[in-house]
């Protein structure tokens, strides 16, 4: 919901870094595999409770994510790189709720094993439907995104949306349950709203 005004701010900055980046001969990719490298500490600081290490290593994997993007504009955006850059993503997510239940198991364990769940849900709607509009051809021109690799079917959880709420529990560990639960079941309305696009977009198509 916030990604494409968000966008706005965000972009011309990390373009003009892009720019510089593909300049000096360093690619997109290598800044997606270092910034996932980066973000997975995340993980085992996450399960030793040093809150504050582990979200300097979220908001760095997510500068690299971000300027792997620009990188790519710059230098000239491929298939992979777009597909590694999702990949990595929907894995570091998870991988974050996943350092939490290893914080707390008899605690956070359940909320993120749920929150992880709605996770796959956003995730398999968003990707099953950039599928099938590829297959017809649709451009990602939609909300500002019309740099992305792939079709971009936006929700109410989004990228920023999901940052935020990372940050919220990093810094309020305490509260993880209740941020958890809130923010899975906001992930929900989005594969519920997706779900009912697909419906509308695809359902007498061949």
């Amino acid at each position: 919901m916030l990604d494409a005004p968000m966008r706005k701010i965000i972009d011309p900055p990390l373009n003009y870094a892009g720019r510089r980046i593909a300049g000096i001969g360093v690619s997109a990719n290598e800044i997606t595999v270092s910034g996932f490298v980066v973000g997975m500490a995340a993980v085992p600081l996450l399960a030793f409770e040093h809150y504050l290490g582990a979200l300097a290593v979220i908001l760095a994997n997510r500068l690299f994510d971000g300027l792997d993007g620009a990188t790519a504009r710059s230098a000239g955006p491929t298939d992979f790189g777009g597909y590694l850059d999702i990949v990595c993503d929907f894995i570091f997510y998870s991988a974050v709720i996943f350092g939490f239940a290893l914080a707390r198991p008899a605690e956070n364990g359940l909320a993120a094993a749920f929150l992880i769940l709605s996770f796959v849900g956003t995730g398999t709607s968003f990707l099953a439907y950039a599928i099938l509009a590829a297959k017809r051809g649709r451009a990602s021109e939609q909300r500002g995104h019309s740099h992305k690799a792939f079709y971009y079917l936006g929700g109410l959880t989004e990228g920023t949306e999901t940052i935020a709420f990372i940050v919220a529990m990093t810094l309020l560990p305490d509260s993880f349950v209740v941020l958890a639960v809130v923010f899975g079941a906001l992930a929900w309305l989005t594969t519920g709203s997706r779900v009912v696009m697909a419906w509308r977009s695809f359902r007498l198509s061949a």
